[in-house]
């Protein structure tokens, strides 16, 4: 599996190796002791998967608060999408900094999203897969979220037209209007 560390401390791009032939390929998706090796050791607890039937739907930006905090590893199952983690730890020096990544199913990447982050995407092509992995289980009493378009943040989501938002992703707060509990000590 190649690794490769992002400009965010903690934040991670893994494309698994594929053995194709022509029935088509195998990848290993998740490979705790690779990764281990890496730095990364997180024990995933929950698989999530989403379907976006529309190319422009955004979903995010989304995070769970302590006790319930969550690690994220992101990969695209059909489709296409890209795929941003925020970095909300408040005493962090690459507070509200952003990485966004392709993420397809062809070119296979993954994007690790740590606690202390938002995380969001917006698709590129209809009928896209989202599969990810958790570190803790869901909590709606520790769901939040943040405006997509929160000019502090400023995500250049790449839209040419207004995305296909949720009601909650299209009345979620500014991230400065959110009581963040995330420092660098509260999301380890």
């Amino acid at each position: 599996m190649k690794v490769e560390e992002t400009r965010i401390p903690g934040v991670f791009v893994f494309t698994p190796e594929r053995y194709g032939d022509a029935r088509g390929f195998f990848a290993e998706t998740w490979n705790r002791r690779q990764l281990s090796a890496a730095g990364v050791d997180i024990d995933f607890v929950q698989d999530n998967h989403s379907v976006s039937a529309t190319a422009g739907t955004l979903r995010g930006l989304h995070m769970q608060t302590p006790p319930f905090a969550q690690d994220k590893l992101v990969r695209c199952g059909r489709g296409r999408l890209f795929d941003v983690a925020v970095d909300i730890r408040a005493d962090s020096p690459t507070f509200r900094q952003w990485v966004g990544v392709e993420l397809s199913a062809e070119n296979g990447k993954q994007l690790l999203v740590p606690r202390g982050f938002l995380h969001g995407f917006v698709t590129r092509e209809p009928d896209t897969e989202v599969v990810y992995k958790c570190s803790n289980y869901y909590a709606p009493e520790c769901d939040r979220a943040v405006r997509f378009d929160d000019p502090d943040i400023g995500i250049d989501w790449g839209l040419t037209d207004a995305p296909v938002l949720s009601d909650k992703d299209a009345k979620a707060p500014f991230l400065r209007d959110l009581d963040n509990p995330f420092t660098i000590g509260s999301a380890a």
